[in-house]
């Protein structure tokens, strides 16, 4: 039993996530036509679980008939043979119904844990899993000799860090950068070179192989956890909202935030507006991941999240990505204003949005490639330039064709 219900668990698992998987991509499915393969593939895993469950059950009820049947038989031997020495007088009636009555409470015991066997068993098959996570070692440990930070200025150094998700290749090979206080960065390069590992090791996510990156001087290996991501704030391309209120969601960053916290957030967002004209306000239900807005209002939450967190270091991960002109246009304005006094990591494959940055940073195989200031690298006509150039292309034949502008088309 201990050998069948761990693989009852593995099978209930794989049935659990091909259901999660199909339901959620379901649109997919359909589009595909792929209704049934997916059938097929349930019905395999379905069956699959239903063979091991059978074989548990099967053997669980072997045991528990022999146990039982080996209690019956030892009463059967008892009043068989009792009943033999009673009629030659060799053992009295009362004598008997007492021996019986202790074999009694002998096999009552026997049988409860007969049948708890089972349960412990499947219990144990379990606890075996959870523990296996329990006892998995966190990537990240913070240094008992951490340092407090309660104020950061926001000056971020990356020295000649290397790093690869696998240790034998390196997605970042030797960055040495030195950002300012409030300084605007864009990290521009094709897809792949390195922007969000960038992104990724300034939280803290990973941690580097080689090198260090320090924030006011400290290496963020030194720096308590807590401090460093209550300074980062950041804005994703695919955001996420918890299904509960779009005041509760504005507020997540700050617990205990009033009304008029939110508010004010809001609208620095560009998102007060939208949320007034709702039935409900603020109190309105977003639904599961934000399921009942639209794109443009969810990223003027998140956005406003930002604004409302009030962090030193603020990262914009492809944050006005597949909007239409008109909402793009708004949360430019948001954005323009969450920057001020901030400093700075923004990712964009649409070059125009970064014309504003301080310095771009052009990374190419893992390295900074090209730095200086939009109209500083178009004049240099290297990787930068080929990649405005590219987009220029592109726009001009989306425009020929009919399709909608593409706000990159003027290469700022």
């Amino acid at each position: 039993m201990r050998r069948i219900w761990p693989r009852w668990h593995a099978k209930w698992s794989r049935l659990s996530s091909h259901l999660n998987e199909s339901i959620s991509g379901i649109r997919v499915v359909k589009a595909f036509a792929q209704e049934d393969r997916e059938a097929m593939r349930f019905n395999t895993r379905n069956e699959e679980l239903w063979a091991v469950s059978v074989t548990g059950e099967r053997n669980w009820h072997i045991f528990f008939a022999v146990m039982n049947f080996l209690l019956g038989f030892g009463m059967f031997f008892i009043w068989y043979f009792g009943g033999m020495q009673i009629l030659r007088e060799e053992l009295t009636y009362g004598i008997l119904l007492a021996f019986t009555r202790y074999l009694w409470q002998l096999y009552r015991p026997l049988q409860f844990f007969s049948q708890i066997n089972n349960f412990i068993t499947r219990a144990f098959a379990g606890a075996e899993r959870i523990f296996e996570i329990l006892d998995t070692r966190s990537e990240l440990s913070e240094d008992p000799e951490a340092t407090p930070m309660p104020q950061m200025e926001g000056r971020v150094a990356f020295k000649d860090v290397t790093f690869g998700y696998d240790p034998g290749k390196p997605v970042l090979n030797e960055i040495n950068l030195d950002v300012k206080p409030g300084e605007m960065i864009g990290l521009v390069g094709k897809s792949g070179v390195g922007k969000s590992t960038m992104i990724n090791l300034i939280c803290r996510f990973y941690d580097v192989n080689r090198g260090s990156i320090n924030i006011d001087g400290v290496d963020i290996r030194k720096i308590r956890l807590e401090d460093l991501r209550r300074h980062i704030g950041m804005v994703h391309q695919d955001i996420f909202l918890f299904d509960g209120t779009i005041a509760e969601n504005i507020g997540y960053g700050k617990p205990g935030a009033t009304l008029d916290e939110i508010v004010n957030a809001a609208i620095a967002a560009e998102a007060h507006e939208f949320i007034s004209i709702k039935p409900d306000g603020y109190d309105t239900k977003v639904g599961e991941r934000g399921g009942q807005l639209s794109g443009g209002e969810k990223q003027r939450i998140a956005i406003a999240r930002a604004v409302l967190h009030d962090p030193k270091i603020l990262i914009l991960d492809e944050a006005t990505s597949s909007l239409d002109s008109a909402t793009e246009k708004k949360i430019q304005a948001a954005i323009a204003r969450l920057v001020k006094g901030r400093t700075t990591f923004a990712i964009a494959h649409r070059l125009s949005t970064l014309y504003n940055a301080d310095r771009l940073i052009v990374l190419d195989d893992g390295k900074v490639a090209e730095v200086g200031t939009h109209e500083e690298l178009m004049d240099r006509k290297g990787i930068f330039y080929n990649l405005v150039h590219t987009q220029q292309q592109t726009s001009a034949i989306v425009a020929v064709g009919g399709g909608k502008d593409d706000p990159s088309q003027d290469g700022r």
